[in-house]
């Protein structure tokens, strides 16, 4: 039983939820309670340390450490090599999308559709903790890829003067390209890919958040079939 909060389980897990960067350098990453354990378990992904309160630590230890508003009856710490890495037929790819939280319900709506979802640099890290929790879970069973490995039809999703989204039929393998929550996607990033489209709004509404517009756009694609026909949803 853990008794001290200096003791070395604790103070990494600390740094771990704290830093990117001690993510990155140590190969970890921490996830917080007993929903996202589970799924990492059936997920088929085995933890490198479980920390479950009145067991293996003090309750009030893991509450110090934790970055949740409520207590975690249980923390894991997980390998970043062990999450699945690849490209689906349908992908989305994030251009410096930053916000965690949007990045973890982009991996929950890929989850959803059955989509990968490959980053580029500048993008929030996937095993941060909020982008952890706004996952669900989809973090254990989405495939990550960098940015430019998804190949197919390239399609920028746009503001503005892009064809309709509904209008487009790129069939599969296609990746849909989404920009970062303020700036959108750069025009050289735009200008690589084959086709632009856009999500019609109403008059004076300026732009979706992008985590809403990955959803549509998956959504669009399923609706349409991978032959371009309806079909249910």
């Amino acid at each position: 039983m853990i008794t001290s909060a200096s003791n070395p389980k604790l103070r990494l897990v600390h740094r771990l939820l704290e830093s990117r960067r001690q993510r990155e350098k140590e190969g970890l990453f921490v996830v917080e309670g007993e929903d996202l354990v589970q799924a990492a378990e059936d997920a088929g992904i085995e933890s490198v340390e479980l920390l479950r309160a009145d067991e293996d630590v003090e309750p009030e230890l893991l509450a110090k450490v934790s970055t949740m508003g409520h207590p975690p009856r249980v923390l894991g710490i997980y390998r970043r090599t062990a999450l699945p890495r690849g490209v689906e037929p349908v992908s989305l790819a994030l251009w410096h999308v930053a916000d965690p939280g949007n990045l973890g319900t982009i991996l929950r709506t890929a989850d959803a559709f059955g989509a990968s979802v490959a980053v580029s640099p500048g993008c929030a890290d996937p095993t941060g903790p909020k982008a952890v929790r706004a996952s669900a879970g989809a973090l254990f069973r989405v495939p990550l890829a960098d940015f430019d490995e998804p190949g197919g039809t390239r399609v920028a999703l746009v503001s503005h003067d892009g064809r309709p989204l509904a209008e487009l039929d790129p069939g599969v393998p296609v990746t849909y390209v989404l920009g970062a929550e303020r700036q959108g996607l750069p025009d050289d990033v735009v200008a690589a890919c084959d086709e632009t489209a856009t999500i019609p709004l109403a008059p004076g509404a300026e732009s979706l958040n992008v985590a809403i517009a990955g959803a549509i756009a998956l959504y669009e694609h399923r609706r349409r079939g991978r032959d371009g026909r309806d079909v249910p949803v």
